[in-house]
């Protein structure tokens, strides 16, 4: 980013908090474009500032921090009336692997080490379908203090709210995390087999097979952002998840399936030719695929996932 203060001694450190501001502002947005804009406004508002006024900052990475978190509060709270004009189903933008490109440093541990969501975690689409539903206020105390260590009294001050308040706000976002955790999640090693399992069936149109690894009430939701042809809204239970995914790998060109990391768990990317038209993050519960989130939007394909 060519910021214009190339002699300025302290640019690196400043530049340097950049990953770790990626990190903050896609898991509150769920969208890598709107985070790379928070980044990008951040950075000019901090060299707005005189020589004199970055000068007094004691840390410069928390005062980024800061006005990251304040600008995606306002990005959120803008969110809504955007939402209601999206066609279809609304999904975070899927990245590859496990996070890490958007990785960075962590402020340091909560106060109570008890309540921590790791980094690792708050990447998955699971955990990021979960933040979408709740207050932007929830969304921030939670990801601030479990995900990056910062202390509620400095949360308070980012939210504007009273550090009892913050406090609230975080319980009632990990109680929705935790309602929405699967009874009986398995392994790594188990979640990849499982997915290799369903790509093969997939490939092969065993109806039989898909069906098995299939949970009876397994959900699929897909968005298409009105740019593609998408179902609207989710499609609920087994037999009508294969009728759609046959569909989906029926006649036309050929569409090739391939195992990838996607949020952070394994996943499935599709292609026909040299296009990708879907990735899809999966939810495995016990051995059978509970949830898939498949995005087809090619404005959220966007990602390096070859």
């Amino acid at each position: 980013m060519d910021t214009g203060f190339v002699d300025d001694p302290g640019l690196a450190a400043v530049v340097g908090e950049r990953r770790a501001l990626m990190n903050l502002a896609y898991r509150l947005l769920g969208s890598l474009a709107d985070a790379e804009d928070v980044v990008q406004e951040t950075y000019l508002r901090w060299y707005r500032l005189s020589a004199e006024q970055r000068a007094q900052i004691v840390s410069p990475g928390g005062w980024l921090t800061t006005v990251a978190s304040r600008i995606c509060l306002d990005v959120l709270g803008s969110a809504r009336a955007r939402r209601e004009r999206y066609v279809g189903e609304w999904i975070p933008e899927p990245v590859p692997g496990d996070g890490t490109p958007l990785g960075g440093p962590v402020a340091g541990p909560p106060d109570d080490p008890a309540d921590r969501v790791t980094l690792d975690e708050s990447i998955t689409m699971a955990f990021l379908v979960v933040l979408d539903s709740m207050t932007p206020a929830e969304r921030v105390a939670l990801i601030l203090h479990d995900v990056f260590g910062y202390r509620f009294a400095d949360v308070a001050g980012i939210v504007g709210r009273s550090e009892a308040a913050c406090r609230q706000l975080a319980t009632s976002a990990r109680r929705r995390i935790r309602a929405a955790q699967p009874a009986a999640a398995p392994d790594g090693a188990v979640r990849q087999r499982v997915v290799r399992d369903f790509r093969r069936a997939w490939e092969a149109q065993d109806i039989d097979a898909l069906l098995g690894l299939l949970d009876p009430d397994a959900t699929v939701v897909v968005d298409g952002g009105g740019l593609v042809h998408a179902a609207l809204r989710p499609i609920h239970g087994g037999d009508r998840i294969v009728r759609y995914l046959l569909r989906f790998v029926g006649p036309g060109p050929r569409t090739t399936l391939l195992e990838r990391t996607v949020n952070g768990r394994p996943g499935l990317v599709a292609r026909r030719g040299d296009d990708l038209v879907v990735v899809a993050a999966v939810e495995v519960t016990g051995d059978r695929i509970s949830r898939i989130w498949a995005v087809r939007n090619p404005e959220k394909l966007r990602a390096d996932w070859a």
